[in-house]
């Protein structure tokens, strides 16, 4: 007797986090518009894990119920979910290299149009305030500092940061070409640290969103660090346009170390100042790049 045709192999069934997870952001965008549909879904899940355990429920099904139906929830889900790894003078060569080929190029500009994207608490955008102070570039800039998440956005307006955290930031700073002693932009008092008052008055501290909203002005210089490793291909590709369309001609982009214009639809349409630090100029037409060639090959030679 002829042995019987095997029945092929059952596909494997769908990891039940994946669907939970897919269902609560398809559900979160539904009802109240926030889209993390394009996040990379590993980082998306631990993040909502993480949401699960901090609001004490069983299961994702358990938060999605209650992040629907409750605001508050749903507040503590965005400020969670958006959490951003920053720090100040974080990623020190890159603030030494920002001053060498960023700064010459800025200085011409009247006004300097910023848009840092992504601000989370405001870290980073002091210590961009701080440089453009000590090169001169500050009185006449104006930074527009943006984030999704309204809790960050808060602390950033505040300027209020651990006292623990200075000796830290003090070390990146110095490491990063500071000109001055540290302790000269801050008040320390009580367990934490106000930063100095008149650092923050070219500042704009805005909520928006990169993966809805739209371009809001033209900018000769956009900060968007840390924050594209964590949407899908797609969601990039959209935010790259974004970012394109909002730089002026010859305007800078700069972004986070693990992140590239390579493979993404303008990656033409930049050339490199600095690979390892991510610091790209907007090509303008064929004159600026020579006139962008020749200035840098005048400054390696200095």
């Amino acid at each position: 007797m002829s042995n019987p045709t095997p029945h092929p192999a059952a596909p494997p069934l769908p990891d039940l986090d994946d669907i939970e997870a897919s269902l609560l952001v398809e559900a979160i965008y539904r009802r109240w518009g926030y889209d993390f549909r394009g996040y990379a879904p590993a980082s998306m899940k631990r993040r909502i894990r993480r949401i699960v355990e901090a609001e004490r429920l069983p299961s994702v099904s358990a938060l999605q119920e209650r992040v629907l139906r409750d605001a508050d929830c749903m507040g503590r889900f965005i400020a969670q979910a958006t959490i951003g790894v920053t720090s100040m003078f974080r990623d020190p060569g890159f603030y030494r290299a920002f001053r060498a080929l960023a700064v010459p190029l800025l200085k011409p500009r009247r006004p300097l149009r910023i848009w840092h994207a992504g601000c989370a608490s405001g870290e980073e955008v002091y210590s961009l305030a701080i440089l453009l102070h000590e090169e001169g570039l500050f009185d006449r800039a104006r930074i527009y500092a943006t984030d999704l998440n309204p809790a960050a956005l808060d602390v950033a307006r505040a300027g209020i940061y651990p006292l623990e955290k200075m000796k830290e930031y003090t070390e990146n700073y110095q490491a990063a070409g500071g000109t001055a002693a540290f302790s000269e932009y801050y008040r320390a008092g009580h367990g934490h640290v106000v930063m100095r008052a008149d650092l923050s008055k070219g500042v704009t501290w805005a909520r928006h969103n990169l993966v809805t909203d739209a371009s809001f002005n033209e900018f000769d210089l956009i900060l968007c660090r840390n924050v594209l490793i964590y949407f899908n291909k797609p969601l990039q590709d959209r935010v790259h346009r974004l970012l394109y369309d909002s730089l002026a001609p010859g305007g800078l982009l700069v972004l986070g170390q693990q992140e590239t214009l390579q493979l993404t639809p303008h990656e033409s349409d930049y050339q490199t100042l600095n690979f390892r630090e991510k610091i790209y100029q907007k090509v303008a037409d064929a004159a600026s790049m020579v006139t962008g060639a020749r200035w840098r090959k005048e400054t390696l030679h200095d």
